[in-house]
C-alpha cells in the first residue's frame, strides 16, 4: 500500500495501479506503467514500470502528471498457432513452468504462470519456419517445487514424445533447479537418439531485458537442427544477446542467482554454441544421433531415500544417525578439499568416520563429491582421505555433488545394491570427465 499522500494524489487524478502514466520533471520524462508498492519501497515514492521491463522509484509530488491512460488487464499473453509445413522436422515442447513460463501481474505485482504454454511462442515466430512444434502442457510449477515424481513425469512424456516421432524435444523449465532435472533425464532416458533440450529464463517473459525468447529460440534450432543425441541445457553464454551455449546435463551447474548466463560447464566444455541468428558451432565432444541405435530405454525409478549432506566445521557426523534411522539407502557428502569429512579432530565429537563406517555397515552407499564444484576428488593423496575411503565410502572422481545426488538416487531405483557400488563412480551419461576443463574457473 502507498502513504497517504501518494494516494490523494492518485485518487485526485483518478489513477490506480496499472495505468499507464507520464510524468515530466524539466526536461526528464518518464513514462511507465504504475506497480503496487511493498514493505521494502521508500513510501513517499512511486514504483514506475519503465519500456525497458525495469522498475524505478519516484518521488511522486515533484513530478508533474502529464498524462493517464486507464488499462484493464489481460492475464494472457497472445498466442500463435503453427501451420503444419512439409519437409521440417517434428519437434515436441514439454512445458512444466518457472520464469520462461511467467509474466508480472500488474493487479497485485506479483509473478505468475502464464495460463497456456502457447503464449511463449508469440514472440517467437521463427520457430514455425525452423520445425513443426507441438506442445505438452504438462506442469506449471516454480522448479523448486520439483521433486523426483516430476522428473519421472518429464522422463515418460519425453519418451512418449520420441515414440510418437519427434525429432527433437525443448523443456521449458525453472532455472534454480534446472541442472537436477537435466541430471536426471541424463539417466533416465538411456540410448537416446535426438537432442532433448532444456530452457529456461532468469527474467519472466514480459520484462524487456528478459532473456526467454532468445533461449527459446536457440534451444528450437538445436532441437532441430542439430546432429547431438544428449540431454543438456541451452541458456545464454554471456550477459549480451548473441549466443547461447548448449551444456551437456549433467555437467550443468547454475552459478549466479539472477545473471542471464548463469549456467556454466563443470570440469567440461559447452558441447555447442547458438548464435542468435541460428547458426550452430559445436565446441566440445558429444554423442551423435545414429540411426543404428537400439530403441530409447526408459530407466525413471528413482530411490527417494537418497540424501545430501554437506560438511562444515562443527558440523555435527550424528546427522548420519538421522539417515540410518529413517531407512535410508544412499547419501552424497559433500565434503571439503579433495573429499574431506574431520576425522581425526582433537575433539571426538566432531569425528565423522566411526559415523560414516557405522552407515556403510548397515547398508548405506556413502558417496563422496566436493563442494569446491571444479576439480575432482582423490582418496589416495592425504591420510585422512584414505581413512574414509577404507571405510567403503565411493569418491565419485569429477561428478558435481548435485549430479552425485542424482546419480546414486537412479541407481538405487534401477540396480541392485552390489551394482549400485560398482556403477557410482563409472560414467554412463558423460557425468564423469576423461580431462577436466577449467575454462571457466581460468577466466572468471
Amino acid at each position: 500500500m502507498y502513504g497517504k499522500d501518494i494516494e490523494k494524489i492518485m485518487n485526485v487524478n483518478k489513477i490506480k495501479i496499472g495505468d499507464s502514466i507520464t510524468l515530466r520533471k524539466g526536461d526528464k520524462k518518464i513514462d511507465g506503467i504504475i506497480m503496487p508498492s511493498t514493505s521494502f519501497d521508500e513510501p513517499d515514492n512511486i514504483i514506475i514500470k519503465l519500456k525497458n521491463g525495469y522498475n524505478i522509484g519516484v518521488k511522486l509530488s515533484d513530478y508533474k502528471i502529464e498524462g493517464v491512460e486507464h488499462k484493464s488487464f489481460n492475464v494472457e499473453f497472445p498466442s500463435i498457432d503453427f501451420k503444419r509445413k512439409d519437409g521440417l522436422r517434428n519437434l515436441s515442447l514439454i512445458y512444466t513452468g518457472g520464469t520462461i513460463g511467467s509474466r508480472v501481474d500488474y493487479r497485485t505485482g506479483g509473478v505468475h504462470m502464464l495460463t497456456k504454454p502457447e503464449e511463449l511462442l508469440y514472440l517467437v515466430p521463427e520457430i514455425a519456419d525452423i520445425a513443426n512444434i507441438s506442445i505438452s502442457n504438462l506442469y506449471s510449477i516454480a522448479s523448486e517445487d520439483m521433486s523426483h515424481f516430476e522428473w519421472q513425469g518429464i522422463a515418460r512424456q519425453i519418451y512418449k514424445e520420441v515414440n510418437n516421432g519427434a525429432n527433437g524435444v525443448i523443456v521449458t523449465h525453472g532455472t534454480d533447479t534446472m541442472h537436477y532435472t537435466s541430471a536426471a533425464l541424463s539417466f533416465m532416458l538411456q540410448n537416446l537418439n535426438i537432442p532433448v533440450v532444456i530452457t529456461g529464463a532468469q527474467r519472466s517473459s514480459d520484462r524487456g531485458s528478459s532473456d526467454a525468447f532468445i533461449n527459446l529460440f536457440c534451444s528450437a534450432k538445436l532441437a532441430a537442427s542439430s546432429n547431438i543425441s544428449e540431454v543438456g541445457i541451452c541458456m545464454h553464454e554471456n550477459s549480451s544477446d548473441n549466443n547461447c551455449a548448449f551444456i551437456r546435463g549433467t555437467k550443468a551447474r547454475k552459478m549466479h542467482t539472477s545473471r542471464r548466463d548463469a549456467f556454466k560447464p563443470i570440469n567440461d566444455e559447452i558441447i555447442a554454441r547458438v548464435s542468435k541468428l541460428g547458426h550452430i558451432e559445436y565446441v566440445g565432444e558429444y554423442r551423435k544421433r545414429d540411426d543404428s541405435k537400439s530403441e530409447l530405454k526408459l530407466l525413471d525409478k528413482f530411490e527417494k531415500k537418497t540424501a545430501l549432506i554437506k560438511i562444515y566445521p562443527n558440523s555435527d557426523p550424528e546427522i548420519l544417525d538421522y539417515y540410518i534411522n529413517k531407512n535410508y539407502k544412499g547419501i552424497i557428502l559433500e565434503g571439503t578439499g579433495l573429499g574431506h569429512a574431520p576425522v581425526s579432530t582433537i575433539h571426538s565429537e566432531y569425528n565423522w568416520l566411526k559415523h560414516i563406517k557405522n552407515a556403510i555397515d548397515k547398508g548405506i552407499i556413502i558417496g563422496m563429491t566436493s563442494q569446491c564444484v571444479y576439480g575432482m576428488v582423490n582418496p589416495n593423496v592425504y591420510t585422512n582421505l584414505r581413512l574414509i575411503s577404507e571405510a567403503g565410502a565411493i569418491y565419485c572422481k569429477d561428478m558435481t555433488a548435485e549430479t552425485s545426488y542424482i546419480k546414486l538416487g537412479w541407481l538405487l531405483g534401477n540396480y541392485k545394491h552390489d551394482e549400485v557400488k560398482q556403477m557410482l563412480n563409472q560414467n554412463i551419461s558423460g557425468e564423469i570427465s576423461d580431462k577436466i576443463t577449467y575454462n571457466e574457473f581460468l577466466d572468471g
